[in-house]
């Protein structure tokens, strides 16, 4: 959930690097806006993807079979996939939204710009860390959790 934080930042300070945009009020505004996406970004990827292994894991006990690695595997794909195309079109509303303010050069945009700089670019790598590490690092533990326990304990949340 807040592992989306540090890659947020990462891309943001990246950002101000190259547009040569020094730390201000402004620009830790914009960091704040983009933790909070972050964070809600990743919370709602990790309950869709528990979600999805909680009905397998149901699904698998009602059946009396086996719960294998590939099972789980199979159910963080199936609850990260949910989450694609929502996640995508999130960002891109976001990106879509702040590009007047990013490319203005009138009146206001030096107030206004630090502001989405960070915004913009940490978008994009906390989106790349949510779409892609995150739900290996959440099937690395998961499967861990299986081979040393031999059973899955998950909860279901309620959407």
């Amino acid at each position: 959930m807040l592992s989306a934080v540090p890659v947020a930042l990462v891309g943001g300070a990246y950002s101000l690097h190259f547009f040569n945009v020094n730390f201000s009020v402004a620009v830790a505004v914009g960091f704040i806006a983009l933790f909070g996406v972050a964070v809600e970004t990743g919370v709602l990827m990790l309950v869709y993807m528990n979600n999805s292994v909680f009905k397998k894991v149901k699904k698998v006990k009602s059946e009396n079979k086996e719960l294998t690695s590939q099972d789980v595997e199979d159910a963080i794909y199936d609850g990260a996939a949910l989450r694609l195309r929502p996640k995508l079109m999130t960002v891109l509303v976001d990106i879509i939204g702040l590009m007047p303010v990013l490319l203005a050069t009138g009146t206001g945009s030096d107030v206004m710009k630090p502001i989405t700089i960070p915004f913009v670019f940490g978008l994009i790598t906390s989106t790349l860390f949510v779409l892609i590490v995150l739900p290996v690092l959440y099937a690395l533990v998961r499967e861990y959790e299986l081979r040393k326990h031999g059973k899955l304990i998950v909860q279901e949340f309620e959407d």
